[in-house]
């Protein structure tokens, strides 16, 4: 469920080319960024708020980053790599069965962005007013989709699961139903699964959804 590496770093529009990531004052910037999206909105944040969090001066953080937007979207380039590298290495570890196999992708997914709590909701609210971050997500969730169906579809073909909605939007589905139940999770925006019960309840619905029934084998 990823977007290969390449394609990732050439989205990350709207701020300056990545410099080497040891830079402190680089990553002071993002880590004040974080900090503060826990404690405010992004709409709330300054630049000097940042520069001043990183202990830099506000002409230097432009040496970094061009806006503050820039560096949401630098921030959200970095969580979907550590969620896709959680992924690969789902994918890279034998599973007992699909049940486990689903299981442990849907858990690598939550983990990675309860990490990032103030960042998820940070990102899902600011898809309406930004265009870039808008685009950069809309081409991640389609890696995610591609390799869901691609998934799907590699179940059918050895006769796990039965022919049924076509792979790729019943993986839009299972996917936006994901995006959607963390949000409410880690915002208590309305109505709310536990956050106890959230890969649980994710995954019965994925396995019916795929295989018609959620007592598969582990």
């Amino acid at each position: 469920m990823s977007v290969p590496p390449s394609e990732r770093a050439s989205a990350a529009r709207g701020r300056r080319p990545a410099r080497p990531s040891g830079d402190d004052r680089e990553l002071a910037i993002l880590a004040t960024a974080e900090q503060l999206l826990t404690e405010k909105t992004l709409a709330a944040i300054s630049v000097d708020d940042l520069a001043r969090g990183a202990g830099i001066s506000r002409p230097t953080f432009y040496f970094y980053f061009p806006s503050k937007d820039a560096v949401l979207l630098t921030l959200l380039d970095r969580v979907v790599s550590e969620a896709d590298g959680a992924l690969h290495q789902v994918y890279d570890t034998a599973a007992a069965g699909p049940r486990e196999a689903w299981r442990r992708a849907i858990t690598a997914y939550y983990e990675t962005f309860r990490r990032h709590r103030a960042l998820t909701l940070a990102w899902s609210e600011a898809r309406s007013s930004n265009a870039e971050v808008r685009q950069l997500w809309a081409r991640v969730f389609d890696g995610w989709v591609g390799e869901c169906a691609t998934a799907i579809d590699a179940e059918r073909a050895r006769g796990a699961a039965p022919d049924g909605l076509p792979a790729r939007s019943l993986a839009v589905a299972l996917n936006s139903m994901n995006e959607r139940v963390l949000y409410a999770t880690f915002s208590g925006d309305g109505p709310a699964v536990a956050e106890n019960e959230v890969v649980d309840v994710l995954l019965g619905i994925w396995l019916n959804a795929i295989y018609g029934t959620a007592t598969i084998p582990e």
